[in-house]
C-alpha cells in the first residue's frame, strides 16, 4: 500500500460535522508531499478513499452522506421542537406553576396528554373567578409565552370548559376539541374525554379522578388555588 501523509482524522460524527462536503474531508487527509508526487488532486482523492493509508479507517461516502443526513434530520428536529415549545429556553426557576406547565406542554401538544386545569384567583378588575381549562386547547389556539415570560397571568375565560365569577355569580361552560362537559350530573362537574371517552371526575372529594387520570395540587402562591387533572391517552394525535 501507498503510505499517504496527513494526520489521521478519527471516523464518526465528530468528522461529519467538522466538514462540509465528503470531499474536503479526503482533502484534509491528503498534504502538500502527495500531490507534489501525484500531480492530480482528485487522483489523490480516489487513493484516500480506497483506503491506501498509512493507519486508520476512511468512511465511504456513502457512510458520510448518511451520517451528514442524519446529524441535519435531528439539527431540524431539536430547533422544531424549540420553536414549537414556548416554554423553551424560559427561566421559570421559582414559579412552581409555570414548571408545571412547562412539564406537561410537549405531551399537550402532541395528543398524549389532555390536561386540565383548574384555577381559582382574582380578575383584574379584583372580582375572585374559578373555571377548568383545557390546557392541549389553549395551547393550539393562543400563544403561550407570554405567559411563561410572565407578562401575562393563565386565568380562566367564560370560553373555556368551565367559569363562574363569584362576586356576579355569573356561571358557563363549552365543550373543546378535547372534552366534552356533562353539566347535569347528579355528583357534580364532569369531563368526557372525546378521544378515549372516559370521564374526568374533578369532584375533590371522589376517591379517583378517573381512569388513566391523575389530580395533582400545585403549591403556589401565585394563585388562590391550583389544580391539574392529567389524563393520558393510550395513542398518540
Amino acid at each position: 500500500k501507498m503510505a499517504f501523509g496527513g494526520a489521521r482524522v478519527a471516523a464518526g460524527d465528530a468528522v461529519v460535522t467538522e466538514y462540509a462536503t465528503y470531499e474536503d474531508y479526503l482533502d484534509a487527509q491528503i498534504s502538500k508531499k502527495d500531490l507534489y508526487y501525484l500531480e492530480d488532486e482528485e487522483l489523490a482523492r480516489q487513493l484516500v478513499e480506497l483506503g491506501y493509508r498509512g493507519s486508520g479507517e476512511v468512511l465511504k461516502r456513502e457512510e458520510f452522506e448518511a451520517k451528514k443526513r442524519a446529524i441535519e434530520i435531528n439539527k431540524r428536529s431539536r430547533k422544531e421542537q424549540e420553536s414549537v415549545l414556548s416554554s423553551a429556553g424560559k427561566d421559570l426557576k421559582g414559579s412552581v406553576f409555570l414548571e408545571a406547565l412547562a412539564v406537561r406542554e410537549e405531551s399537550n401538544r402532541n395528543g398524549r396528554m389532555t390536561s386540565i386545569l383548574f384555577i381559582r384567583d382574582y380578575n383584574t378588575a379584583g372580582q375572585e373567578i374559578s373555571g377548568y381549562i383545557d390546557l392541549a386547547h389553549r395551547l393550539k389556539s393562543e400563544e403561550f409565552d407570554s405567559y411563561f415570560l410572565e407578562k401575562k397571568r393563565l386565568l380562566p375565560r367564560h370560553t373555556d370548559l368551565s367559569f363562574y365569577n363569584w362576586d356576579t355569580n355569573f356561571s358557563s361552560s363549552q365543550s373543546s376539541p378535547n372534552y366534552q362537559v356533562i353539566a347535569d350530573n347528579a355528583t357534580g362537574l364532569l369531563f368526557k374525554n372525546k378521544r378515549d371517552r372516559k370521564i374526568v371526575n374533578v369532584d375533590p372529594k371522589a376517591t379517583s379522578a378517573g381512569d388513566n387520570t391523575t389530580r395533582v395540587i400545585i403549591p403556589t402562591s401565585k394563585y388562590l388555588q391550583v389544580v391539574i387533572y392529567d389524563h393520558t391517552t393510550r395513542r398518540k394525535a
